[in-house]
C-alpha cells in the first residue's frame, strides 16, 4: 500500500510542477478588496506562484491539524499502554475448602465433644 501512495504523490507532484513550468511566464493581475473608491491592492503575479501559494494556504493548516491530532492520539495510546503494563493484583484470598471441619477456624472435634458434655 505504501508504494501506491508514493506513486500517487509522485504523479500529483509531477502534474503540479508541469503546470507551474508551463504557466510561469504568464502574469495574472490579482486584485484584492478595495480600500475605498478605485484604489485596490493590485498585484501581477505569475500563475505558478499563485497556484503554489494557494496550494500551501490550503494544505499547510490541514497538515498541521493532522499532525497535531496524530501526536495527541499517539500520546494517549502510549499512556494507555503504560497503564495496561502495570500489574493490577487483587488481594489474595484463600480458596474455600470442601469440608468446613478442615478449616483452621472450625472448632476441633475434641472441643465440640467437651462443649456438649459440660
Amino acid at each position: 500500500m505504501q508504494i501506491v501512495r508514493t506513486i500517487g504523490w509522485i504523479l500529483l507532484t509531477a502534474i503540479f510542477v508541469g503546470f507551474i513550468f508551463m504557466n510561469w511566464g504568464e502574469s495574472v493581475a490579482v486584485r484584492f478588496w478595495p480600500l475605498g473608491g478605485k484604489n485596490h491592492f493590485l498585484f501581477e503575479w505569475p500563475v505558478g506562484f499563485i497556484a503554489t501559494f494557494f496550494l500551501a494556504v490550503g494544505f499547510v493548516p490541514t497538515w498541521l491539524f493532522h499532525r497535531g491530532t496524530k501526536w495527541r492520539l499517539t500520546r494517549r495510546i502510549k499512556a494507555l499502554e503504560a497503564a495496561a503494563r502495570i500489574p493490577q493484583f487483587a488481594p489474595a484470598e484463600t480458596p474455600p475448602s470442601a469440608n468446613p471441619t478442615d478449616s483452621p477456624l472450625a472448632p476441633s472435634a475434641s472441643n465440640t465433644a467437651a462443649d456438649t458434655q459440660a
